[in-house]
C-alpha cells in the first residue's frame, strides 16, 4: 500500500482548525495533525473580553472543539502543548516541543500550513513586564486576568490602545465596576476609522465615564503604593490596579522566518492567491499573511477571524488538487460598546490616500434606522466612499445605536460584487416599519451618491470651510439656526428660497446647508436651474459637528 500523505498544521484557532477539518472533508485518505503550543485548540478569542466581563460566564463556552472531538469526528490527531520549534524544508520534517516534558521530537510531513496567528505587540516601554500589565491574547490570558480582579479587589484599570479590543475591554471592564482610562495614540479612538466617524464614539465613551488621553503614548510604567502607575508622553500620571495592552497585534512569523519563507515588507508571510508560500509544499494563513486588499490592491496585514477562516479554507482546497483563488480582504469589522455599534467595510479616506488613490467622492447621511414615525429610530451616521466617475462602491464605515451592522454588511457584499451606487438606488431590502423604510439608508446613500456622479449636484468639502470665500447658505428654518449655526453662515430657509432669491449673490459661489442634508439638495438644485454657481455640504450641520474641532 502506498504512503498516505501527512498534512501537518501548525496552529489550531481560526485559519488552522477551519483548513484541517475542509481537508478531511475533501480527503480522507490523508493523514492530518495539528499542533498548537497552548492548552486549547479552536477557541472563540473573539469572546475573551466578554469572557472578562462576566458577559460569558463559564471559560467552557469559549471552546469551539477539543482533541476529542477532532479525533471521533473527523479523524484528526490534535496535540496541544505542542511547540514547533524548527522546519527542516530539505527534509521535509518539523521539531516538536512537548511542554509537559521540555522533549523534543521530529514529524515528517508532505504537505506543511502554518497558521501561527500574531502576538501582542509590547513595546520595550520601562516597566512593561511589572505584574498587573496584561495583554489580551489566549484563555489563559483571559483568566489571569478575571483572577487579578477579583484578587486584588481593582478599582481602576488604564487601557493602552483605543482600537477594537481596547475599547471591547474598556466596556467589559467598567460594566465590572473599574474605573477606566484609554490612553490612544492616535488622535481618535478606531484608528482604522477615518477621524471625523469616530466623534460620535468620542463623545458615547466620556457620557459613560471613560476617561480619554488622544494623541498621548505611554511613556513608563511604575510601581507605586501597591499599584501601577502609567506615565503619558505628555505627562499625564494615571493610577490604575491593571494595565491592559491593546496596541496591537504582529504576525508571528519567527518559525517562518527561521525556515526562509519570504517575507512581505509590512512582516508577514508572502503569500500567493491560492495561500501558498515560495515553498511548494508549505502554506500559510491567518493573522500571520499578508494579503491583498480588495479595493486598492495593495499589501495588508488585518488580523480578523473571518478573513483567517476563509484562507484556511481556501488552503484546504489547493491541498485537495481543487484550487481556488483567495480574492483579498476588505477589513470588514464591527465594534460595540456601551449599546453604540461603529462597523466599516472596504476602503477608508486614509487607505485610498496611501494607496495614492485620489478619484473618489464620499458622501455622508444620518437616516433613522427605520421609519420615523414607528417608535424607536435611532439615527445611522453614515459614510460611503464611490470612485468619482463609475460609482462603484470603495468604502463605508457607519455609527449608531441600531441597525448599523446590518447596512455594512450589504455594503460589504456591494464592494465584494463591484457594485456600483447605482445598484444601491435600486436595492430590493426588507421593509417593515419597525426595521427600516420603504427608501432603507442604503437606498438613501445610493440616491445621494448617483446624484453626484450623474452630475445633478456638485460637493463641498467640510475641511475647506474655514479657508472658503464662499457665501456659506443655513436653509434650516430660523429656530434651527437661532439654536446653533456655522460662525458667518446666512440664514435663508428653504420655504422662503423662492421668494427671496434675489437676495443672494450671482457672483459669488455659495455652498449650501441643512441639518442632514437633505433640504440643501433640494436649495442646491433650485439655484443652479437658476444660475447661481452652487455646492453642497454633504450630511448638513451633523456631519459639521463631527468635523469641527473638540473643545
Amino acid at each position: 500500500m502506498p504512503e498516505r500523505r501527512r498534512v501537518l498544521i501548525v496552529g489550531g484557532v481560526a485559519g488552522g482548525a477551519s483548513c484541517a477539518t475542509r481537508l478531511r472533508r475533501l480527503d480522507e485518505s490523508c493523514e492530518i495533525v495539528v499542533f498548537d503550543r497552548g492548552p486549547f485548540v479552536s477557541f472563540a478569542n473573539c469572546g475573551l473580553p466578554y469572557y472578562v466581563g462576566g458577559v460569558i460566564r463559564e471559560e467552557e463556552r469559549l471552546l469551539l472543539a477539543t482533541p476529542e472531538l477532532f479525533r471521533e469526528r473527523f479523524r484528526i490527531d490534535v496535540r496541544v502543548e505542542s511547540e514547533i520549534v524548527a522546519i527542516d524544508r530539505e527534509r521535509r520534517e518539523i521539531e516538536v516541543r512537548e511542554s509537559a516534558t521540555g522533549q523534543s521530537y521530529r514529524e515528517r510531513y508532505d504537505v506543511l500550513v502554518l497558521a501561527t496567528g500574531a502576538a501582542p505587540v509590547r513595546p520595550p516601554l520601562p516597566g512593561i513586564d511589572l505584574p498587573g500589565i496584561f495583554a489580551l491574547r489566549t484563555i489563559p490570558d483571559s483568566r489571569r486576568i478575571r483572577e487579578w480582579i477579583e484578587a486584588r479587589a481593582a478599582r481602576r484599570a488604564v487601557i493602552v490602545g483605543g482600537g477594537f479590543i481596547g475599547l471591547e475591554m474598556a466596556e467589559n471592564l467598567a460594566q465590572r465596576g473599574l474605573a477606566v482610562t484609554v490612553v490612544e495614540m492616535a488622535p481618535h479612538v478606531l484608528p482604522p476609522f477615518d477621524a471625523e466617524m469616530t466623534e460620535e464614539i468620542h463623545d458615547h465613551l466620556q457620557r459613560q465615564s471613560v476617561d480619554l488621553h488622544l494623541g498621548d503614548g505611554v511613556a513608563r510604567f511604575e510601581e507605586h503604593d501597591g499599584g501601577l502607575v502609567v506615565r503619558t508622553s505628555s505627562g499625564a500620571v494615571l493610577p490604575a490596579d491593571l494595565v491592559i495592552l491593546a496596541i496591537g497585534v504582529r504576525p508571528e512569523v519567527t518559525l517562518a522566518r527561521n525556515a526562509g519563507l519570504a517575507l512581505g515588507k509590512l512582516g508577514g508571510v508572502r503569500v500567493d492567491e491560492q495561500m501558498r508560500t515560495n515553498d511548494p509544499a508549505i502554506w500559510a494563513v491567518g493573522d500571520m499573511v499578508e494579503v491583498r486588499d480588495f479595493v486598492t490592491g495593495a499589501w495588508s496585514l488585518i488580523p480578523l477571524a473571518g478573513p483567517a477562516n476563509r484562507q484556511g479554507r481556501l488552503a484546504a482546497e489547493s491541498i485537495a488538487g481543487r484550487p481556488r483563488l483567495f480574492r483579498g480582504v476588505q477589513g470588514t469589522a464591527v465594534c460595540g460598546l456601551f449599546g453604540v455599534t461603529a462597523a466599516l467595510t472596504g476602503a477608508t479616506e486614509k487607505s485610498l490616500k496611501r494607496a495614492g488613490i485620489d478619484n473618489y467622492e464620499r458622501i455622508y447621511l444620518h437616516p433613522g434606522h427605520h421609519v420615523a414615525y414607528y417608535p424607536g429610530a435611532r439615527p445611522i451616521h453614515l459614510k460611503l466612499l464611490f470612485e468619482r466617475e463609475t460609482g462603484r462602491v470603495l468604502g463605508a464605515q457607519a455609527v449608531g445605536e441600531e441597525g448599523v451592522e446590518k447596512r455594512i454588511d450589504v455594503l460589504a457584499m456591494a464592494i465584494q460584487k463591484g457594485a456600483t451606487v447605482f445598484d444601491l438606488e435600486e436595492a430590493e431590502l426588507c421593509y417593515a416599519p419597525q426595521f427600516g423604510a420603504a427608501k432603507d439608508p442604503i437606498n438613501v446613500a445610493g440616491m445621494v451618491a448617483s446624484n453626484v456622479v450623474r452630475g445633478d449636484v456638485a460637493l463641498a468639502r467640510w475641511e475647506d470651510l474655514a479657508a472658503t470665500q464662499a457665501l456659506i447658505l443655513d436653509v434650516r428654518e430660523a429656530a434651527e439656526h437661532a439654536a446653533s449655526s456655522i460662525s458667518g453662515a446666512v440664514n435663508l430657509p428653504l420655504s422662503a428660497l423662492r421668494s427671496r432669491i434675489d437676495e443672494l449673490p450671482r457672483d459669488r459661489e455659495i455652498w449650501i446647508h441643512c441639518a442632514a442634508g437633505q433640504r440643501s439638495y433640494y436649495a442646491a438644485r433650485f439655484l443652479a436651474q437658476n444660475g447661481f454657481r452652487v455646492k453642497n455640504l454633504p450630511g448638513g450641520y451633523k456631519t459639521y459637528q463631527m468635523f469641527r474641532p473638540r473643545s
